[in-house]
């Protein structure tokens, strides 16, 4: 511990997650049904991202092109489950949230599911903005209010709604003013990728200063977070055009025709520098937590890592091996296949899950790995079943 940090810091407990996924599952051969067809033709790239993600069905708030629940409801939803009886939602003091994929610039996220909850009393909130890292961020807000003793109770949520970002009909101007310009109006790979790869839905925690008197809870031992944008340029982006330096123009820096025949608003990714990257930034900052930490691979009972797609699996086995962090497959434990890549809420899906499963027994390690390759941050957490 840091001479300068408060010898009194309390433990942390994670002592319920909740889930919320919307509608039906939606299968591959599903999903250009729900999320439209550009120019009417189908995605080229579409067999081949589903080839290599190794998703097999996901969520959307969408059906017939209209929502059917907002980004705080969805979080909402998943955050009252946290409450019953025993313990009701008026003894929330704290709600931190995480989104990559708000309905509005302002307000923000937090004071909207605020809104969405019902509750009869104030509380205080925080936003995280970014993509999937943003859920760990929100959680560790809640985890060191609690260890400073300033708050009790706090529910964290990771949400995301991007499924009206991926309708055709937000590509379509794009496509017809190729059209007028006499181009051939094919949706560019980096914009067209994301359509298949991302999917909507919610996750919770319930975080408090003692562990359940019954069953499990989680205890928080550390929860890291970093950032490499001192190094590297931004991979996934929206709201932004990227530049022949790769740079980016903001939104509003652009005129208002162009956000439609650009599809500015669109999620991006640079396939390339994600590949180049994401796997071993993120093996790097795990050998300084392994250094800080003295963690070691049997330290581990379970992996959870948040994977944008099993393209990555091998890869982040094989390089994990290299620093020495040998972990067998067996410890992996995540849901990406079923529920898809839900961003800011997947490591909350992934715990919920494993948390409800009924095979964690008191005195067990897990270790959550978050990647985000909008300009490359992670977070790893390293609990124990208490």
């Amino acid at each position: 511990m840091h001479p300068k940090l408060n010898q009194t810091v309390r433990s942390v407990y994670i002592t319920r997650l909740s889930k919320y996924l919307p509608n039906e599952p939606v299968g591959n051969d599903e999903m250009e049904k729900v999320l439209g067809m550009v120019d009417g033709k189908p995605s080229r790239a579409r067999s081949v991202v589903l080839r290599n993600n190794g998703i097999k069905t996901r969520y959307y708030a969408l059906k017939d092109g209209k929502k059917t629940h907002t980004n705080a409801q969805l979080a909402a939803t998943a955050i009252k489950q946290l409450f019953d009886e025993k313990l009701p939602i008026d003894k929330l003091e704290l709600l931190a949230t995480g989104t990559s994929s708000p309905e509005q610039l302002l307000p923000s996220q937090a004071v909207m599911v605020h809104g969405e909850l019902g509750l009869g009393r104030r509380v205080e909130v925080i936003s995280a903005t970014g993509a999937c890292c943003t859920g760990m961020q929100a959680l560790k807000y809640a985890y060191m209010s609690i260890a400073a003793g300033m708050t009790e109770t706090a529910a964290v949520s990771g949400s995301e709604r991007v499924s009206v970002w991926m309708h055709a009909s937000r590509f379509q101007p794009e496509a017809d003013n190729l059209h007028h310009l006499h181009e051939n109006p094919i949706l560019a790979f980096e914009k067209d990728f994301l359509r298949w790869m991302l999917s909507d839905g919610a996750g919770a925690a319930l975080v408090q200063s003692e562990p359940n008197s019954e069953g499990i809870s989680l205890k928080i031992n550390w929860l890291e977070i970093t950032s490499f944008a001192n190094e590297l340029g931004a991979c996934m982006y929206a709201g932004a055009v990227m530049n022949e330096d790769k740079s980016l123009t903001g939104w509003n820096d652009m005129d208002t025709v162009e956000w439609s025949n650009k599809s500015v608003f669109s999620m991006k990714q640079d396939t390339r520098l994600l590949g180049d990257n994401i796997v071993p930034k993120g093996g790097e900052y795990l050998a300084d937590l392994m250094q800080k930490h003295g963690l070691t691979g049997d330290q581990i009972d379970y992996y959870l890592p948040h994977m944008s797609s099993e393209f990555f699996k091998n890869q982040i086995h094989e390089h994990h091996q290299r620093i020495g962090m040998d972990i067998p497959l067996e410890k992996w434990f995540y849901n990406l296949p079923k529920v898809g890549n839900v961003g800011s809420a997947s490591a909350f899906l992934m715990l919920e899950e494993l948390f409800h499963s009924g095979r964690l027994k008191k005195g067990e390690h897990i270790l959550v790995m978050v990647p985000e390759s909008a300009r490359f941050s992670y977070a790893y957490m390293y609990l124990t079943v208490v």
